[in-house]
């Protein structure tokens, strides 16, 4: 996206000591630099750029016009971003930092001020503040910038990972698939998908996934990027498997990308560039069709938000103009990694490296459900030893829902009993934008994770009070055919 320098003017910069007294603009070992463009009209902010000396949790808040009838109101758009930066560098520990609009929580159109909030995280404040402030709207010129060769540049805008999607194909197909995961494979209807997970034989989940019956004769599979290359290598060496003992099975790796339109609106938008009827396609179900002009298109009616969406499954070369045709309705717009976690944990969905890994099974992370009944019976998935007595009887701990009050809940935060002894850790949480409270998701004992069950949370080293809150926390909106 191209951008353009905003002139602007920082009106103060309020920097706190331990055993200063709390002003209205901070508090002890707090930043806080405020901007004005005096001579710009409202405007979208697009990029923020500085460099930073000091490890330290930012903070960005903006005012933001509404109408001239209404006072203009600020928003927070940016919470708790960790700046680490590099300590090796020949001029000691200094970055260029690049925040782009697409890390934040919220619009940040009509922009009238700005304020960035610094907060060191050690218990030694040192003096510490940002130079080279730069902030960017959106035009038809991008700036060149020049960085000293000590310095690293600018991080790119953070784009949301793409998935890895591969056929399976061969009459051995759902054999090859079910030697891998736990879910039932065999009934899957034409078309349709189920989430299920790779798992090892101490019960561990390697990955989630989506598992999709093609119409075409195949199964198609879509996994985490971060996982792609130990996925692949699970499934080849299967394949090997069964290729030496007669096995009519292979796999092809599909160069598409995946372009995720998620929304109550999302149907509708569509809706314009297909023409097959979108309400016949519910949930968890696809279909593949031209898409605004772009041929050989997979349509998957999900997506890890909790509301009604698609996933769209489109070659590579085509992606950007797909992209810029959904992006022609006004209804749509861009949204970042920031915006989908704080969706997908309001709909208690699992992040896997977060809230799932390898050192947890199923029935510990609540994903019993993804077991098919047949595969329960018949015990023949990797880990089923371990998984299935676990259905029905104790499993050393629970992932569970929690809700709080005050600073919000991050990752590896201490969750502790209400008598103060350490149970459990958050796996992931921040302030709920649907709520207006804070959400978070963890692990504890069996017998604390009861809805309604009070427990303390350590946030900032200190301890603050939680519930035990059923999941979602927002309810879904899938799509299914009434």
């Amino acid at each position: 996206m191209s951008r353009v320098l905003v002139p602007c003017h920082v009106k103060g910069t309020v920097a706190l000591q331990v055993g200063d007294v709390r002003t209205a603009q901070g508090r002890p070992g707090v930043l806080v630099i405020d901007v004005t463009f005096p001579c710009v009209a409202p405007f979208e902010l697009q990029e923020i750029t500085f460099k930073n000396y000091y490890t330290a949790f930012l903070s960005v808040r903006v005012r933001q016009y509404t109408s001239i009838h209404t006072q203009a109101k600020w928003v927070t758009c940016l919470r708790d971003h960790c700046l680490m930066p590099d300590p090796h560098s020949e001029e000691g520990a200094q970055e260029y930092v690049s925040l782009s609009k697409h890390q934040m929580l919220c619009d940040v159109a009509r922009v009238l001020e700005l304020r960035l909030i610094l907060r060191q995280p050690s218990p030694l404040w040192l003096s510490f503040t940002v130079e080279e402030l730069q902030v960017y709207q959106q035009g038809a010129k991008s700036p060149s910038m020049t960085f000293p060769k000590w310095l690293s540049h600018p991080a790119p805008c953070e784009q949301p990972a793409p998935l890895a999607e591969t056929k399976i194909l061969g009459r051995d197909r759902v054999k090859l698939m079910e030697s891998l995961v736990v879910g039932d494979i065999a009934e899957l209807r034409p078309n349709q998908g189920t989430l299920s997970l790779f798992t090892n034989e101490a019960g561990g989940i390697l990955d989630d996934l989506i598992v999709t019956n093609a119409a075409e004769g195949h199964l198609y599979m879509v996994s985490n990027a971060g996982c792609r290359d130990k996925d692949l290598a699970l499934m080849q060496d299967k394949v090997r498997e069964l290729q030496s003992r007669g096995g009519d099975v292979g796999l092809e790796v599909v160069d598409n990308a995946l372009l995720a339109l998620q929304g109550p609106a999302a149907a509708q938008v569509l809706q314009a560039g297909v023409a097959g009827d979108l309400r016949k396609l519910p949930f968890m179900t696809s279909a593949v069709m031209e898409v605004f002009g772009v041929p050989g298109c997979r349509v998957t009616r999900c997506g890890y938000t909790g509301e009604d969406g698609v996933e769209i499954s489109v070659p590579a070369a085509r992606a950007a103009r797909l992209a810029e045709a959904l992006l022609a309705n006004p209804e749509v717009r861009l949204a970042g990694l920031a915006a989908r976690d704080s969706l997908r944990l309001e709909a208690g969905l699992c992040l896997y490296g977060s809230d799932i890994d390898e050192h947890t099974t199923p029935v510990e992370g609540g994903l019993g459900w993804t077991l098919g009944r047949r595969r329960r019976a018949a015990m023949d998935f990797p880990g089923a030893a371990v998984i299935v007595p676990q259905l029905k009887g104790q499993v050393p701990r629970r992932r569970v829902g929690l809700t709080c009050e005050g600073a919000p809940m991050r990752a590896h935060s201490p969750i502790l009993s209400a008598e103060g002894a350490v149970i459990g850790a958050v796996t992931s949480g921040c302030p709920s934008p649907c709520l207006k409270r804070n959400v978070a998701m963890g692990y504890v004992p069996p017998e604390y994770s009861q809805p309604g069950t009070p427990l303390l949370v350590e946030v900032r080293r200190r301890q603050q009070e939680a519930v035990v809150s059923k999941m979602p926390f927002v309810p879904t909106n899938y799509y299914t055919l009434k």
